[in-house]
């Protein structure tokens, strides 16, 4: 594979890791401590570039490091019982408040609807990380700097405007199918399901209230592309059951 093919491949995998998980270790700069890391825990959600969003309160000891220094860091990485032998991902960049606070809430609310009560108070604001280096480790020997022009997807401006009401339909419509993708990915009879998010890589679900990863093998950047992708997933799931009940 030529070299720039094999960044974007590997860019690609970091991205797709990240977008499997919610919450992060957020290292800022100390105001108060002279400069030393601070870390602390941040839910997040990508927007549509790869760029970490969160919210979080002007009263928190980060957000004051922030509004000092807005160059953070952002550790991906799934609770484990050997965490180092796990995988894992660190966003660095600088973050910087948005001026518009309503811009980023339904999508952040789908993902994170327990942060209603903080979106709800006047002191909480987004920030978005602009990613400038990615540290990857997918395993052992699997360890890549990653630059920020090979991690971050391409513009998917429609996807974006679409997202809303390819949600709302699946949700409305195609509840079944929901299920048997988790049946057919995760081996998982699953009862309350919905759609919270639609993008470039894939999807994701909240099954009985946990949330689950849907990778899709080509990218999605309208609603045309994403229906293909869906009704292909769902026949795959029909294959599935016949070939099992064969």
């Amino acid at each position: 594979m030529p070299p720039e093919d094999q960044a974007l491949a590997t860019g690609s995998e970091a991205r797709r890791f990240v977008r499997a998980y919610h919450n992060g270790s957020l290292c800022t700069l100390s105001k108060k401590l002279e400069g030393y890391p601070f870390a602390s825990v941040s839910p997040f959600v990508l927007d549509d570039r790869g760029n970490p969003l969160i919210l979080i309160s002007n009263l928190a000891e980060h957000t004051k490091n922030i509004d000092a220094d807005s160059r953070v860091s952002l550790l991906v990485q799934p609770c484990s019982p050997d965490m180092q032998a796990a995988g894992r991902v660190t966003l660095t960049g600088r973050a910087t408040r948005l001026p518009d606070k309503n811009a980023f809430a339904d999508r952040y609310l789908r993902y994170l609807p327990q942060a209603r009560d903080y979106f709800a108070a006047h002191d909480f604001y987004f920030y978005r990380i602009a990613v400038e280096y990615i540290r990857y480790i997918g395993g052992f020997g699997k360890i890549h700097w990653v630059r920020p022009e090979h991690y971050a997807p391409p513009p998917s401006d429609a996807l974006v405007a679409a997202e809303a009401g390819i949600i709302a339909h699946m949700n409305a419509d195609h509840r079944d199918n929901l299920r048997d993708y988790c049946r057919h990915q995760y081996a998982l009879d699953v009862f309350e399901v919905e759609m919270v998010g639609m993008d470039y890589d894939g999807f994701d679900l909240r099954a009985d209230g946990t949330l689950l990863r849907f990778d899709l093998p080509d990218p999605v950047t309208n609603a045309q592309e994403a229906r293909k992708a869906l009704v292909s997933l769902a026949q795959q799931c029909r294959e599935s059951v016949d070939k099992n009940a064969q």
